[in-house]
Formats: C-alpha cells, structure tokens, sequence
C-alpha cells in the first residue's frame, strides 16, 4: 500500500467531505491503484474531470500512483489555455463536432423536456434503470446525466455529466454554461412528448384539434408526425423564451461580453 496527496479544485470539491475541500490531504492507496481509481474512491466521477497532474506533470487516469505522488485534480478549463498538457478524455465546451444528444435518468424529466424544448436529442423515461442507460449512451454515443455519482463512475460511461442544480431551469442552466450549448440550440424544433423532430403544418389541418382561444389568437402551428401533438406559440414558448434569454445572457457576461 501507498499512500498519495490529493488537492480538488473548484467545483470538484463539492464531491468530497467538507474537511477534505480547498486544501490538500493525504489517502492511502490499494497497491497498483491507477489514478482513476483512486479519484472516484475519493468521491468524484471520472466524467467531471478535465485535467490530473501528479507530481507537477499531466497525467491520464491510468497511471498506477507510487509512495508521496501529489495528486491534483481539476474540472473542465473553458477559458485556461492547456493545449500543452494531456487531458483526459470527456466532454467539453466547444469541443463537440455536432450538438451533444443525450440521455437523462429517471430524476431529470424536468431537464429532459426543457433540452427538448431547446432543440437538444434527449432520451428519458421514468423507467430507465442504471444498465439500460449506460447501454444507449455507449450505443449511440450520448451524454449521460444524472445526479447519481456512482453511475457516472462506471467504466463504460465515456460523457456524462452530474448536476449540482436540484430544480430543472437551474439545471438547464447550469449545463447550457458548461458545455457552451446557446451555438447549438434550436427552440422549439423537437416534441417534447417524442423527441422527434416537428414538421409546420398549415392551420386548417389541425383546426379540430385546436381549443377555441387558440384558433383565434395563432396561425402558425407544427406538428409531431408520431403522436399527432399540435404546438403553438404559448406560454410554454414565452416561459421558453425567456429562459434562453436568460441563459444566453449569463454567457455572455461570464464570456465578457456585454449582456
């Protein structure tokens, strides 16, 4: 057995035991522990990671640690030019070739249809279990979120990300700021029952369908070719609005723009 020092920096530490944040403490290691292991022994999953330096140098998670190895760890760098160092393979802001699909558990229903709302490929169902969810993210190369750590630590999970937010528009916000998705967002594109892609259709096509308030006030419509649903403008589409507004804005002042 070895023994190792670990620092976490930033939001890393809301991981870890009040004692253990902002500061460096030593752990023993199991013999031939890579640092992977020891990292989510420790508390944090290995998909919020962005960068390990052991001994001042840049490391990937499977380096086996040695007696005294000083460990750090940090998240994503969105703004820290680290282009010289090897960091380990996740999911980060402006790195995506397409917008990120994704699939949520059981917990993130709310930020399951407010991602759809935004025009994000998000797969959710109040009976997904852990395996089921690991299997798509690995068979069609989505991102994985949830607030549950240990199946982020899973071995097979390659993105993913934990929410710190408990109320979903925190949590559509605080992943719309982590991954840099205002570039991507396409409101309004996708059912929020279906995930499918809607279509516009003309007003006198889905008049039946239509409540007595709504065929007088709107004229612009689409429609979901699997469940039939008719959207309009509403107040789902103001409170969505707003809310992007919102969003978008917070990004820019942290980019340092103007809001």
């Amino acid at each position: 057995m070895v023994t190792a020092t670990f620092r976490f920096y930033d939001e890393l530490g809301d991981f870890l035991p009040r004692e253990r944040r902002g500061r460096d403490f030593s752990s023993p290691c199991a013999r031939a522990a890579t640092v992977k292991h020891m990292v989510e022994a420790l508390g944090v999953p290995h998909t919020e990671v962005g960068l390990i330096l052991v001994d001042g140098e840049s490391s990937g998670f499977e380096r086996l640690l040695e007696e005294g190895d000083r460990v750090a760890v940090y998240p994503a760098f969105s703004t820290l030019d680290v282009t010289a160092l090897t960091r380990v393979p996740r999911l980060s802001p402006g790195e995506q070739q397409a917008p990120p699909r994704f699939v949520a558990d059981a917990h993130l229903g709310g930020l399951a249809r407010l991602l759809r709302m935004a025009g994000f490929d998000t797969l959710y169902d109040n009976h997904y279990g852990d395996d089921e969810i690991v299997a798509i993210a690995a068979d069609e190369d989505r991102v994985v979120l949830t607030r549950d750590r240990e199946l982020l630590k899973r071995r097979a999970v390659v993105q993913g990300c934990y929410l710190h937010a408990i109320k979903p528009a925190e949590q559509f916000r605080e992943l719309y700021d982590r991954l840099a998705l205002a570039a991507s967002a396409r409101p309004f594109s996708l059912c929020l029952h279906c995930n499918l892609a809607l279509r516009a259709v003309d007003k006198a096509f889905v008049l039946d369908a239509l409540p007595p308030s709504v065929r007088e006030l709107h004229d612009e419509f689409h429609t979901c070719d699997a469940c039939r649903r008719v959207f309009w403008k509403g107040s789902h589409h103001k409170r969505m609005c707003a809310l992007l507004d919102a969003v978008a804005g917070a990004a820019r002042v942290t980019e340092g723009g103007a809001a």
